[in-house]
């Protein structure tokens, strides 16, 4: 029997997608025909650095609707298109991001909402504040005309944070102490006290659901274990911390932000020294969250700027303002990795696109393969000058600026005195500290 070889051309291979009368131009990669190659392609990065400035336009809108500053917000566990915030005026509101329209309204405390934190079956949520009191509220959309909470606790003290456990229904509180609540219960089942100062912020661990944080006000922060009696460790920073937030890829590593403009990432294994040190504000650095991935952190502070870091970088990658906005009080990831959220002092929440260059909708094949090369092209160029300066290029307000300035001045000012002292003093008498070093005081267990 004789074989047979038959011919086949599937048009897929030398066609376009768009029209079947353009024919694909077949290419040889062989390097010695393209002699000019690096050249082209630098030429190539430069200008997808160019167009990624061009088209970086972050802000997608906002919610507007409070009567006074934005102080508290929480995502919902598991829907991506519902966010509950809570102002300075007791005033809690559920809002539909897609739609950009607020669902309900709450009257639910006098004075400042404190602490949002949602149950993860995301059934119903629980609010703190000014008044001594945790309210439960139904959470579904449908009982719109419900005004009442479910439930109604009373504090001894004021409440300054409170956050949801991960998995079962325990929910932790922080005032003057900290107070690990179940859901059943008007009363504390565990309190932890270390030292006589309120303690101002508090975070469970996502992996480890039995590991909290929280940041007090003598400048520490310390670690607790709900199946101990004591608290575990403390790290004693320069200055008070106002946040603090856990990698939710890796189980050991939390991120705190700092009054002395800086952000800290640890390991709370070793607390002796941060992992690393997140600069480039200039004013008090408020809230911090984590992106889903664990690999960035977005921060907002009193310079009126949203920051987002890498964790591995020192310096941010994009900063994010608005004429119009303040004093940025709270900022939250979304939960697809595509948008961030921000609250501020002049009664606006923002939604903002991760990513400032970031094309919404749908890409058609070819659109992401030329996105996805221009990605590589900036990757493989991106320490030469010109395309350096162009990535990292951003128009900041003049506030901003001069006191960038004034802080790099002042940095540079410490250095070259101490460069002096070591040089004339014997050797060893004036030792060098790492700049990670620097900010960490004294770790207590």
């Amino acid at each position: 029997m004789p074989k047979i070889k038959i011919l086949s051309r599937n048009p897929d291979d030398y066609l376009r997608e768009t029209k079947r009368d353009i024919h694909k131009v077949p290419r040889n990669y062989d390097p010695s025909l393209h002699p000019f190659e690096a050249p082209r392609e630098y030429t190539r990065a430069l200008n997808a650095a160019k167009l990624e400035r061009v088209f970086a336009k972050p802000f997608l809108g906002s919610l507007d609707g409070h009567k006074d500053g934005v102080h508290a917000m929480c995502k919902h566990p598991t829907k991506l298109s519902t966010m509950i915030s809570g102002s300075c005026d007791g005033e809690v509101r559920l809002w539909n991001l897609p739609k950009r329209k607020c669902i309900r309204t709450l009257n639910a405390h006098d004075g400042f909402v404190r602490g949002i934190c949602c149950h993860p079956s995301g059934e119903y949520f629980f609010t703190c504040g000014d008044d001594k009191t945790i309210k439960q509220w139904k959470l579904d959309s449908e009982s719109e005309g419900m005004h009442e909470p479910i439930n109604t606790v009373l504090g001894k003290s004021v409440f300054h944070s409170m956050d949801h456990h991960w998995r079962d229904s325990v929910y932790a509180t922080c005032g003057d102490e900290v107070n690990i609540w179940d859901e059943e219960r008007a009363e504390p089942v565990r309190t932890f006290n270390w030292g006589v100062d309120s303690v101002q912020h508090v975070k469970f661990n996502p992996i480890e659901t039995h590991i909290l944080g929280a940041t007090a006000s003598d400048r520490g922060v310390i670690l607790y274990d709900m199946r101990g009696a004591t608290p575990l460790r403390k790290v004693i920073l320069k200055l008070k911390s106002n946040a603090i937030a856990w990698n939710p890829m890796e189980a050991f590593v939390f991120t705190v932000a700092n009054e002395d403009y800086n952000l800290y990432t640890f390991d709370m294994r070793k607390l002796d020294m941060p992992l690393n040190v997140h600069m480039d504000h200039v004013s008090a650095v408020i809230d911090v969250d984590y992106a889903p991935t664990g690999r960035e952190i977005v921060s907002g502070g009193f310079d009126k700027t949203v920051r987002i870091f890498q964790v591995d970088k020192g310096h941010s990658r994009e900063v994010y303002h608005t004429k119009r906005m303040q004093r940025v009080m709270c900022v939250r990831w979304s939960l697809d990795n595509k948008y961030i959220l921000s609250g501020s002092d002049e009664m606006s929440i923002r939604l903002w696109k991760a990513k400032a260059s970031e094309k919404l909708g749908v890409l058609r094949p070819r659109e992401k393969v030329a996105l996805e090369y221009g990605e590589k092209l900036k990757e493989k160029f991106q320490h030469h000058p010109k395309v350096k300066r162009v990535i990292r290029h951003r128009h900041v307000p003049k506030s901003v600026v001069h006191a960038a300035k004034e802080h790099k001045e002042i940095r540079m000012s410490k250095k070259r005195k101490e460069g002096n002292q070591r040089l004339h003093s014997k050797a060893g008498a004036v030792p060098f500290i790492a700049e990670r070093k620097k900010h960490t005081l004294q770790e207590e267990t």
